[in-house]
């Protein structure tokens, strides 16, 4: 693709980048002079026949309008062009010089009340320019928002359109669907990532980056109130009152509580005052102490019983909080660490590495809480660190496998954990560990001995028991795993995912009413536990208990809305008891989760031809076989429904499609035949009328 000119004028000097719907690129333009740059935009359709180009080619038209109305804003790319090239297709827009906004949100660095108010009332402005054209982004994030070389103002990029095209379907209406779900997680809000963007989807995003900039941490690092969900940032932020009201208001967990566009956002912004005084957390400097070491005065106080140890953490944590003695600050970390409190913890463990910096124990910890905090990197440097320190520190060597096991990296993971068990060899947890990075690579035989010999030295290893079990089930050993997932559950009897996996290798092995009653024993101890409920579904639904299938159903899209394949297999369910109007509503939740599953698209045309819906039935066939061309079940059902439309044509044309796929496909050559005879009638009818016609 480089240095290839399209349209006879767009010159492709460097790939930006891209993903599976379109890559993009870097050009210039050589019919005006200076060599002018643009961004150029390449959509991958899913296949090249000529059904799915034109109705690609009709989808492209429409985005390209959508994105030329758009571009008349300032702060907007102007699109340039689109075309049409060897059946691909091209967006060109502007080139905006400039840097990313998150190159300016970095972690651990928050900006002023007065700078945040300006950065959201840059970016509200833009947005309610898009609002009042009734388009939602949908992918409000920092890596969208460009400072502009020219001007320092914010532009707005990236409206998905590419990513868009490709996933769209036309309804039975004959309209597009845009259900499918876009967006960053952090950024994205729980209505969105179910599939039903709003406006205000958009202004949740906005809220985040105020927040984000307020606070200099990530969205991830961000805690939620449990019995809301609604976001905790007050005490990580110097904040007015005003302003934090405004942004808790963009972010409302239920959608209906926020601005309900850009518009009343905007307002809301301009109407702050600037800041006058800022409330900040609660952190006073410690009174001065003793000359008695912090760690010491907590042995104290807990060996007298006259404090408990949640009054005793407390005192310690404040006695340590200005310490200069590494060792109050390590323990400082871990009992923070022990509340959750990472980002505090990490803070003490930095400082107690950086006062004594041959401190090993101190850069493991630092380590251990930077793998919480999935910023593996640098956990990865601090595990380094510690080992460079004291190489024969197997916590450390167990901890730096971990990190590369999570980053994917899983022939190191194993290589750091050989290193561990060099040392200690009867290590449980490092030959427990290794067997899990073994599981991803995968080599499922090493694995299980690798459990082996963590449960040799340690019987009751609940969890590596589990992860056995796990490697037998990847080899179909299923009767094993039952064994070893029965032995994790003898040691741990409220482990739910033990009793979860359990039923499926169960329901492997046909034995379905088994499976249910181990799915039953991990809902009672996790009630919420949607992929019981949902595989509970599947293996009723194998008992041809479809009523209670559904039921179950039921359960897991109530726990999970946004899993389609609940609401795919309810519809099954639905569709074997007769109830097709339940079925296609489920089928269509489905579709707004996932619209680009063929199979789920089938299932809904085989219920709307079941309610004699021909037309639907055949706009749901269509989508399927566009989805997936090969789908011999969905061309053929597409000629079934064709037929009772008395459409002979198209249906011959259906049929031998199917046939094509698969030639040994007794019915549909049948049909095949029968239309084909029927096609023939028809069209000696249509000869006998003009015969008749001229006679007269």
């Amino acid at each position: 693709m480089l240095h290839t000119i399209l349209g006879g004028r767009y010159h492709i000097t460097s790939h930006l980048g891209g993903g599976g719907f379109g890559q993009t690129y870097l050009a210039e333009d050589r019919q005006l002079p200076g060599s002018h740059r643009c961004v150029v935009k390449k959509l991958l359709p899913v296949a090249s026949d000529p059904a799915t180009l034109q109705i690609a080619r009709r989808l492209f038209d429409t985005e390209a309008q959508v994105l030329h109305k758009l571009g008349s804003h300032d702060r907007i790319p102007q699109l340039l062009a689109y075309f049409e090239e060897n059946q691909e297709f091209y967006l060109v827009q502007e080139f905006v010089e400039g840097r990313e906004l998150s190159q300016e949100l970095t972690q651990g660095n928050p900006l002023g009340e007065g700078e945040v108010i300006s950065l959201l009332r840059d970016i509200l402005e833009v947005l309610a320019f898009v609002h009042r054209q009734n388009v939602i982004h949908r992918d409000i994030n920092p890596r969208n928002l460009i400072r502009r070389d020219r001007d320092s103002r914010l532009v707005l990029i990236d409206f998905g359109a590419v990513k868009q095209m490709t996933t769209q379907i036309i309804n039975p209406q004959g309209q597009t669907r845009l259900s499918v779900i876009i967006g960053t997680p952090g950024y994205m809000p729980s209505e969105q990532a179910h599939g039903n963007p709003k406006l205000s989807s958009d202004i949740y995003a906005v809220g985040i980056i105020g927040i984000q900039a307020l606070t200099g941490l990530l969205p991830n690092q961000l805690p939620t109130d449990p019995a809301t969900e609604e976001i905790i940032w007050h005490d990580r932020a110097s904040v007015s009152p005003e302003l934090a009201k405004v942004l808790d208001k963009m972010v409302r967990y239920d959608f209906r509580e926020r601005y309900p566009s850009a518009a009343e956002a905007l307002r809301a912004i301009e109407a702050l005052k600037a800041p006058t005084v800022a409330t900040v957390p609660v952190a006073k400097s410690a009174p001065a102490q003793p000359k008695k070491s912090g760690s010491l005065l907590f042995r104290v106080f807990l060996s007298t019983g006259l404090i408990g140890i949640g009054v005793a953490a407390s005192f310690f944590l404040v006695s340590a909080l200005n310490s200069s003695s590494a060792t109050d600050l390590y323990n400082r970390g871990n009992i923070l660490y022990n509340l959750k409190r990472y980002e505090e913890a990490l803070a003490a463990y930095q400082k107690a590495s950086q006062i004594r910096p041959d401190y090993a124990e101190a850069w493991k910890e630092r380590g251990k809480t930077l793998y919480i905090l999935k910023r593996h990197s640098e956990a990865l440097d601090a595990y380094e660190k510690a080992i460079q320190i004291q190489p024969d520190y197997v916590g450390a060597w167990t901890g730096r496998g971990a990190v590369l096991d999570a980053s994917k990296r899983y022939e190191e993971a194993v290589a750091s954990f050989d290193e561990a068990l060099k040392i200690q060899p009867d290590s449980a947890e490092a030959w427990k560990e290794r067997g899990d990075a073994l599981l991803n690579l995968p080599r499922y035989e090493e694995a299980i001995s690798s459990y082996d010999r963590a449960v040799k030295i340690k019987q009751d290893y609940y969890e590596a028991w589990y992860s056995r079990g796990w490697a037998l089930h990847n080899l179909q050993q299923y009767e094993q795993a039952v064994a070893s997932y029965d032995r994790a559950v003898e040691f741990k009897s409220d482990y739910d995912s033990a009793w979860y996996s359990r039923g499926n290798s169960l329901l492997k092995l046909g034995r379905h009413k088994k499976a249910v009653e181990s799915y039953d024993r991990a809902i009672r101890l996790k009630p919420s536990h949607y992929q019981a409920w949902y595989s509970r579904g599947n293996a009723l639904g194998n008992l041809r208990q479809h009523k209670e299938a559904v039921e179950s159903y039921e359960k897991a899209v109530r726990f999970k809305p946004d899993s389609y394949e609940a609401w795919n297999s309810m519809g099954w369910a639905l569709h074997q008891l007769r109830r097709y109007e339940e079925a296609i509503n489920s089928y269509d939740r489905a579709i707004n989760l996932r619209n680009n599953d063929s199979q789920i698209w089938y299932n809904k045309g085989n219920a709307e031809y079941n309610l004699k819906r021909y037309e639907r039935a055949v706009a749901s066939y269509d989508s399927a076989v566009y989805l997936q061309p090969e789908l011999w079940e969905a061309w053929y059902s597409r000629g079934n429904a064709l037929v009772e439309l008395n459409r002979y044509e198209d249906a011959v044309a259906s049929y031998d499609k199917a046939v094509q796929l698969k030639p040994d496909f007794r019915d549909a050559i049948q049909a095949q035949k029968k239309a084909r005879r029927l096609l023939e009638v028809e069209k000696l009818k249509r000869e006998g009328t003009k015969e008749s016609k001229k006679e007269v």
